[in-house]
């Protein structure tokens, strides 16, 4: 099983374990998170959803092999809800989210702290959004969710820099809410998570409807945007560049690309 799933407090802890792979979702990873996510929605004994790893990643984002084989294998079979089933449930999710970043965090395992109502962050962990080093876009709204999260410079050096994000930069720019010692980390946002826990369902679910209502739109409309510059990307020279130097345990070189990649 690559999700440990945990009842406490009316807190359901979900732990992403493949801690060989990083935590990196690959489609049965997306598809667990994903029914996770709807059954914490639909049970009327979870108040509050807390997120997190095991071993020393957070999530280091889509399982760059399988992406390969997407992009270059026919017959490859995509899991039942995928990365977009996975951001659908995180946007219908009405109860509070709360993330413990406890290690490396990449791309989804970046971009998921859109949808966070708290994140905390341990002192040893790093945050990548890794687009421009894949040849590929934004994905997960975070290209709308970010600048309002923490301005837009911020999220332009983020997005496009491809540079790594330590704990104390995250703090600084408002990505994350605490920043905790390791041993301190999940400890830390379960007390929170439980003091949340503790309220009425139905006054947190109103409170995050009114908080995040007015954003679906916008939401919706970056994925959109996301979705068909990804699709444009993907396969491309540049991505394929990026996904064949991960396979063969190199750096990947664009500046032998064509002209405007």
């Amino acid at each position: 099983m690559s999700l440990l799933i945990e009842d406490r407090n009316r807190v359901r802890t979900l732990t992403l374990d493949r801690p060989d792979a990083l935590n990196a979702f690959n489609e049965a990873l997306y598809d667990a998170t994903t029914d996770a996510l709807r059954a914490a929605a639909d049970d009327p004994g979870v108040a509050v959803v807390l997120l997190t790893g095991n071993g020393r990643a957070f999530s280091a984002g889509t399982d760059l092999l399988e992406m390969h084989a997407r992009a270059t294998d026919p017959g490859f079979v995509p899991g039942r809800h995928g990365f977009v089933g996975l951001l659908d449930a995180l946007v219908d999710l009405p109860k509070p989210l709360v993330c413990a970043v406890n290690g490396v965090g990449l791309g989804i395992g970046a971009t998921v702290l859109g949808f966070a109502d708290l994140a905390f962050m341990s002192t040893t962990a790093r945050l990548k959004c890794p687009f421009t080093s894949l040849g590929v876009a934004p994905e997960a709204a975070s290209s709308y969710l970010l600048p309002r999260l923490v301005g837009r410079q911020d999220a332009a050096w983020a997005l496009l820099s491809a540079e790594w994000i330590t704990a104390a930069e995250a703090l600084e720019m408002g990505l994350v809410w605490r920043v905790c010692e390791p041993d301190d980390l999940l400890p830390e946002a379960r007390r929170h998570a439980e003091v949340l826990a503790a309220r009425p369902i139905s006054s947190l679910v109103a409170v995050k409807r009114t908080m995040t209502e007015p954003l679906r739109a916008g939401i919706d409309a970056a994925r959109q945007r996301e979705n068909a510059a990804f699709a444009e990307l993907m396969g491309g020279p540049a991505n394929l560049e990026a996904l064949t130097a991960f396979a063969e345990g190199r750096e990947p070189d664009f500046t032998s690309l064509p002209p405007g990649w």
